[in-house]
């Protein structure tokens, strides 16, 4: 609770925290909206491989012109912000934090082990990154004497902050999560379809401005799977080798449902993560539903905390031995300057991989035939199942993260996860293939 006095002390002390963002897309530019306004904060540079686009959002955000640099020289020298067609200036730089949200998960990993090898603390945006090879970067991270961090506002890091609440209060975690819109159909949702699933409108699904193959993977379960295996790897987690459930319910319901189903919930087991439905399963909208929250089921450590579960309008399940704490909102990018506070000035990071728990899966959601080419997330090929990481590891399975314009050898019928030996994998991808294979060596046997 002191973080805005320690960014003012910065402040006073003319040593701002100099960070340096890749990607100016909606999250980068959120934040850009909030940075102007925070003492001790200086965005030195802004890499966007679409630099007017880069412009845009500064223009966007009311960033006034004379706060811009010609380099990055410049910006460190004047405080000012350097806009950049590539990243590569700022690794050289004098940054302290570089802020990793091009949403690209192989261009996302060679960016943090840049960042990490120059001694700079890193915050992944890019959660498809994170559930790439996140362990293993952490890892590098801890290594080299940098925080490499969740990114605060987006789900994972505000469900670890709850885990984190969870278990430094005494409460064993039974589950991490977050509420999601999902109908039973969404699995097989492509880039052609897509807006039959959104409520936007016409005119603004034909302004270009949307980008179809994302908004699949937010609605296709690939988006959710992934933002749990983060948390999964954050809080050691097991997530079900089923996938997610999806299961409907509202915020007085969390706890029945994200509960064992030995005690009639739907997890697999005690200690594990989950996505409840803002709808059931006809599309009728759910009142008080758990769209975009997170919350964390707790379990009572004895009869007297049961006690006060039932004593107090905490919404326990049945049995009285299971309880939620629930937050209804995420802020995304406005909330991102907590992450780097937390990074610079307390080495802490708000959500870090621990260990190799779960992973995300390429899914069919057509019968694919041999010689076909995966399309990654949100396209017409595969989606993204999260299961346990050993399984995963035990059965050759392949991350969606690297399911991008890759061959097939094999036929793949639909509904079966692809694994490697399914697929010709381009070996130009070397970097991410030895971080991915430095996560899979993490694995609890």
């Amino acid at each position: 609770m002191n973080l805005h006095a320690a960014l003012q002390q910065r402040e006073r002390d003319d040593r701002p925290i100099r960070v340096g963002l890749i990607g100016a897309g909606r999250y980068g530019t959120m934040y850009l909206a909030q940075a102007r306004n925070i003492p001790g904060i200086h965005v030195v540079g802004i890499a966007d491989t679409n630099v007017e686009r880069a412009k845009g959002a500064l223009e966007l955000v009311g960033w006034p012109a004379e706060a811009v640099a010609a380099d990055v020289d410049a910006a460190v020298a004047d405080r000012t912000t350097a806009v950049l067609p590539n990243a590569a200036p700022l690794f050289d730089a004098d940054l302290d934090i570089v802020v990793e949200a091009t949403g690209n998960p192989i261009v996302g990993v060679d960016h943090a082990l840049r960042a990490i090898g120059t001694g700079k603390h890193i915050v992944m945006v890019t959660v498809e990154a994170d559930a790439l090879a996140g362990p293993a970067l952490a890892r590098r991270a801890e290594q080299a004497g940098v925080v490499y961090s969740m990114a605060y506002g987006d789900q994972p890091a505000l469900i670890m902050e709850l885990v984190d609440w969870a278990r430094a209060s005494g409460f064993d975690v039974a589950c991490a999560g977050k509420g999601a819109k999902y109908l039973e159909h969404y699995h097989e949702m492509n880039p052609d379809n897509v807006w039959d699933n959104w409520e936007f409108s016409k005119e603004l699904t034909d302004s270009g401005q949307l980008n179809p193959y994302m908004h699949t993977s937010f609605r296709d379960g690939t988006k959710a799977a992934i933002e749990m295996a983060a948390v999964a790897n954050a809080a050691g987690l097991i997530p079900s080798d089923e996938g997610l459930t999806f299961t409907p319910g509202n915020v007085e319901e969390i706890a029945t449902i994200c509960r064992p189903a030995a005690v009639g919930g739907v997890l697999a087991g005690e200690g594990s993560v989950e996505v409840m439905s803002s709808v059931t399963r006809d599309g009728t909208p759910i009142p008080f539903n758990t769209q975009e929250g997170v919350f964390v089921v707790v379990k009572a450590t004895n009869a007297y905390v049961s006690g006060c579960f039932t004593e107090y309008p905490w919404h326990p399940d049945p049995t009285g031995q299971y309880a939620a704490l629930y937050r209804p909102y995420h802020y995304v990018g406005l909330e991102l300057n907590i992450s780097i506070a937390n990074a610079v000035l307390r080495g802490t990071a708000t959500g870090s991989p621990k260990g190799f728990y779960g992973d995300v899966v390429a899914t069919a959601k057509k019968d694919l035939t041999a010689g076909e080419l995966l399309d990654g997330e949100g396209g017409y090929t595969v989606w993204g199942k999260l299961v346990s990481a050993g399984t995963s590891v035990r059965r050759r399975l392949l991350p969606v993260a690297l399911a991008h314009h890759v061959p097939l050898k094999n036929d793949v019928p639909k509904g079966r996860s692809v694994s490697w030996d399914d697929v010709v994998i381009d070996e130009s991808l070397a970097t991410a293939l030895e971080l991915r294979r430095e996560t899979e060596a993490l694995v609890r046997k």
